[in-house]
């Protein structure tokens, strides 16, 4: 069943084997930050092959597109690293492979190293701003036991160039198959029609070297 919403809280569900059905989402912006014209339901790409994207075309019906999650979710556990300051928290299953913390904070997101997350290699402050870009949402943080509250956003859809559908401000999203502990304020869903992780984003789009054509 979806997650309990009214008609007029922002929604994200997953047709079968077809497109992202987005209803009352009326925020939705290029890489780039450009809006993009809305209505109250519209259908986005998921399997990437749309000639009109972010829009579908009806094209995942002509090359038999499956939405079927296929990772066995062996690795969905959200592990804990323990600071000074505080506990970053981090689940691998639900990682995009965005890259966002190892670019930005590689004193801390350690790349070969073991532990391979360093929470006091940098100030608390820095490592909070990087957790709160962390698309994908596998990555969160708590002070003295407490969660960290998410960000007050509205809710929005971001397409990406050449990656997901950047999905923030706490729009609803049904049936999903959510790893333990990680955002449902934020996350990012394929769009490439690769990932094996779908609905959400594990990097797939890198492999294939997915392109939208878009800015």
């Amino acid at each position: 069943m979806a997650d309990s919403a009214s008609d007029n809280n922002p929604t994200v569900e997953c047709a079968e084997n077809g497109p992202y059905i987005v209803k009352s989402c009326d925020r939705l912006t290029d890489a780039a930050g450009g809006a993009i014209a809305t209505k109250s339901l519209m259908a986005l790409c998921r399997c990437g092959a749309s000639a009109n994207k972010p829009f579908c075309d009806g094209t995942h019906a002509k090359i038999g597109f499956s939405g079927e999650r296929l990772s066995d979710a062996s690795n969905d556990r959200r592990d804990p690293y323990v600071g000074k300051a505080l506990t970053i928290h981090d689940n691998r299953a639900a990682c995009a492979h965005a890259g966002v913390c190892t670019d930005t904070l590689a004193s801390v997101w350690r790349m070969g190293e073991e532990p391979w997350i360093d929470p006091d290699g940098a100030a608390a402050e820095a490592i909070i701003e990087v957790i709160r870009a962390c698309p994908s949402g596998a990555l969160s943080y708590s002070i003295d036991g407490e969660a960290a509250a998410a960000p007050q956003e509205s809710p929005a859809i971001r397409v990406s160039k050449d990656g997901p559908y950047h999905v923030t401000g706490g729009v609803g999203l049904a049936d999903a198959p959510w790893a333990e502990g990680v955002s449902r304020d934020h996350y990012a869903l394929c769009r490439c029609g690769a990932s094996k992780n779908k609905p959400f984003c594990d990097g797939s789009h890198w492999d294939i070297g997915f392109k939208d054509g878009g800015g």
